[in-house]
């Protein structure tokens, strides 16, 4: 991974994915309101004479990002700017493009630019561009098996003691992932919250797995530990698709934060004691 530099000053990364449908159809997952819904963050697109002005993605409680829309030409270029990640720091442009290929395939692009003199930005850069592919794998999912279906996502997170790989060692025993590879389909143990389906994609390195689910209905599930902020945490990310989906999230959020939380429990503060 390489941040591109120019004489200008801008610095850019991209990352690209192969994904099955029409461009009219692709361009409905990445640029519409419920599409993007459907497989990165809860999204809403603000129109104005019936044309996108903005878009406002919802990454949890008081994480809402705003860009303003930059360009818009269906089915191919979709482009955005926003504030910059931290107070001080350079606005960061999204733009997305579309292109068709042969056997009825679309390639999406996604590039990530900023205009800034010196190197102080560009491992937030680095690390955009380390995020794009696990969301990608999941708009490929996405289009594959579910594609224009309404959705609804849930998330739940908890702080856990220890390391992320120790963490993800609790994690996969606790949902009975541990051993099963891609391709296998899986179901929960006992006294876990429904859940099943075929693993996608699962790795003890990057401490993560990838799951398509039919249990709690149709979706996927992204599960990881992570370090952030110097702190591991445990996150589930479930994106349930079909008329269903909104009432599978309000029925199973409240199961799942209560399981996770109970499976890693409030770390305790360094000095104090149970």
């Amino acid at each position: 991974m390489s941040v591109k530099k120019e004489a200008s000053g801008r610095r850019s990364i991209q990352v690209e994915v192969e994904v099955p449908g029409t461009p009219e159809e692709v361009w409905q997952a990445i640029a519409t309101g419920p599409g993007i819904s459907a497989w990165f963050a809860p999204a809403e697109v603000e129109k104005r004479d019936g044309k996108p002005v903005a878009v406002t993605l919802n990454f949890g409680p008081g994480m809402e990002s705003r860009s303003v829309v930059t360009a818009w030409d269906p089915p191919r270029i979709f482009a955005r700017e926003a504030d910059g990640w931290v107070p001080g720091s350079p606005p960061i442009a999204t733009e997305f493009s579309v292109e068709a290929r042969a056997g009825g395939v679309c390639v999406v692009r996604v590039v990530n630019s900023l205009f800034a003199s010196t190197d102080d930005w560009d491992n937030q850069l680095i690390g955009t561009e380390s995020g794009w592919p696990g969301f990608f794998r999941i708009l490929r999912i996405y289009l594959t098996h579910f594609r224009g279906l309404r959705s609804a996502m849930m998330q739940v997170m908890a702080p856990v003691a220890g390391t992320k790989a120790e963490a993800w060692a609790t994690l996969t025993v606790a949902l009975g992932l541990s051993g099963v590879g891609a391709g296998q389909r899986w179901a929960v143990p006992a006294g876990v919250p429904a859940l099943g389906g075929v693993v996608e994609d699962i790795s003890q390195s990057s401490c993560g797995a990838l799951l398509r689910l039919d249990k709690p209905g149709p979706g996927t599930a992204a599960l990881y530990t992570i370090t952030f902020g110097g702190s591991v945490m445990a996150t589930f990310s479930f994106y349930l698709y079909g008329d269903q989906a909104a009432g599978a999230v309000a029925r199973e959020t409240p199961l799942w934060q209560a399981w996770i939380q109970k499976l890693f429990p409030m770390p305790t503060a360094p000095g104090k004691s149970e």
